[in-house]
């Protein structure tokens, strides 16, 4: 399978229970580094391999961080503000340059490992289909659109090329459709 196509299988957290239970699941399972990187990631939508590259130094009393995307190359800029109490305090007891480090050597956790953790805390409280690491960034996704129906910005922010792209990308499904369509009357 390639990678491209595990991608596309992979799905955001459609409801706000599984974001808690992940949350709480990653807490308890797995540590507070792996809960602190699935808090910025669904916050953020920034790519695993973006997220990996943080350092202590780039978040510490920072509401907002400027990085380059290793995908695009392009610059963006992330919004801390609603999750900066979490990673201050997460940051006083990491001995690491990195924001989330290896338990071996002086590296940052691979994307295998980080994709490890999040399927073994989505199995505790089960979850079983769709997660990998591209959940946090596609359930960003889902979770802005919803809330703000806003295609273009979320097209900007994800840095996608054309607005079909981000649809596809977020996984509305048909039944959301469906539900939204049964809803509607003028």
């Amino acid at each position: 399978m390639t990678n491209q196509n595990q991608i596309k299988d992979v799905q955001p957290l459609r409801s706000k229970q599984q974001i808690e239970d992940m949350k709480w699941s990653l807490k308890k399972w797995c540590g507070e580094r792996d809960y602190i990187l699935f808090l910025i990631g669904i916050n953020t939508g920034l790519r695993v391999g973006d997220l990996l590259q943080l350092k202590v130094s780039d978040v510490k009393r920072k509401k907002k961080v400027l990085i380059q995307e290793g995908k695009t190359k392009k610059p963006r800029t992330i919004n801390l503000t609603n999750i900066y109490d979490e990673i201050q305090s997460y940051i006083v007891h990491i001995d690491s340059q990195w924001l989330f480090p290896s338990r071996k050597g002086e590296n940052p956790i691979t994307p295998t490992q980080a994709y490890r953790q999040l399927n073994k805390a989505a199995r505790m409280v089960d979850i079983v289909d769709g997660i990998g690491t591209h959940t946090m960034r596609k359930t960003f996704g889902y979770w802005f659109y919803k809330q703000t129906k806003d295609v273009a910005k979320l097209q900007t922010i994800l840095n996608h090329s054309h607005p079909e792209i981000t649809l596809r990308y977020i996984g509305i499904t048909d039944e959301e459709i469906e539900n939204d369509l049964n809803n509607f009357v003028l």
